[in-house]
């Protein structure tokens, strides 16, 4: 009599040859084979890079045809590096400056049917000189290399991850020179188009370097690249692994600190500091500057606004504050 058991659970114990399928499952198992990588899949978004790798290297690009490529070669999200570690400079002024300082740039991309200035045409002629490949893209392709608010006026370029200086190096080499020092750090701002803009300004009022804390700043990727309009190419900016103690070995060799802020000791146009070796301190604009960053300056300089205004934006307050320096200065620098 046979025992209760699971429905549809099978019987260990029975014995004895049973009937086959002539090795049909087996076949049905294989199927087609193994599943091709995804590269290898024309239709697959990795088997379309492999592809513009190919044609990129075919260009006179770096790699072979069939190797496999970098992630996202000509593709970045906002505010995110590409993959392969590297940056894309963007917009004729940017493109040109990073060129003409002899940036190892990898790429030059220029738009289908692109409107030639003076401009233009110097790029492709260092791009000649210098044996950079020269890609024809379509606009849509800059687009997205650009980013999503990104201006690239037809033309971008590949260039390797930003050279960070020591802040230490930076002081030496005025002091070497003879100058009054005048730098301007960050502590906090993590926009790059904020870090763009001051280090645009940083260069036109004749200041020696920007300077950065390694933790919690915006770095010199893409967007700042494009706001700085290629003085990101001219001008120094170094990497503090810690502000504050960066700051005090300033002051031990004779460097004023002046903090930017709303609530400051002195207004920016009595500040009586402005001819000797300075570092200026930009704050975040909704928290401005950090509590030990604070106690660290010499002087907490304000800068004279309506009151119907809360604050300034931080790039503005640094071009005002370098402004100021550079008119006590006499433009000597």
């Amino acid at each position: 009599m046979a025992k209760p058991g699971r429905p549809g659970a099978g019987n260990s114990k029975k014995k004895g040859a049973s009937k086959g399928t002539g090795g049909l499952g087996r076949k049905a198992l294989e199927g087609r084979g193994p599943t091709p990588k995804a590269e290898d899949r024309s239709w697959h978004v990795a088997g379309k890079r492999k592809a513009a790798a190919e044609r990129y290297a075919a260009a006179g690009g770096k790699g072979k045809p069939g190797q496999k490529p970098q992630p996202n070669l000509n593709r970045q999200s906002r505010g995110s590096k590409p993959a392969d570690d590297t940056e894309t400079v963007t917009g004729r002024n940017s493109v040109l400056e990073a060129l003409r300082t002899k940036i190892p740039a990898t790429a030059f991309y220029i738009a289908q049917r692109v409107e030639m200035d003076d401009r233009v045409k110097e790029m492709l002629a260092i791009t000649r000189h210098r044996d950079i490949p020269v890609l024809e893209v379509t606009r849509q392709e800059l687009d997205r290399m650009a980013g999503f608010d990104g201006v690239h006026q037809g033309v971008a370029l590949k260039v390797p991850p930003y050279e960070y200086a020591h802040p230490q190096d930076l002081l030496e080499q005025v002091i070497d020179r003879g100058q009054t020092p005048l730098f301007v750090a960050l502590d906090g701002i993590t926009d790059p188009r904020n870090l763009g803009a001051i280090i645009r300004s940083t260069a036109a009022f004749g200041g020696h370097g920007v300077i950065l804390p390694q933790r919690r700043s915006a770095s010199v990727n893409s967007a700042a690249w494009k706001t700085s309009a290629g003085a990101a190419a001219r001008l120094p900016v170094a990497l503090a692994s810690n502000l504050t103690s960066m700051l005090k070995e300033f002051k031990r060799q004779g460097v004023f600190v002046l903090g930017m802020d709303g609530d400051g000791d002195v207004m920016l146009p009595q500040l009586e500091l402005a001819d000797r070796p300075v570092v200026i301190v930009i704050g975040s604009e909704g928290k401005g500057l950090s509590r030990l960053v604070a106690e660290t300056c010499d002087q907490i300089v304000s800068i004279p606004i309506s009151a119907a205004t809360e604050s300034l934006n931080a790039g503005i307050a640094a071009s005002v504050a370098l402004y100021q320096v550079s008119t006590v200065r006499g433009g000597r620098e």
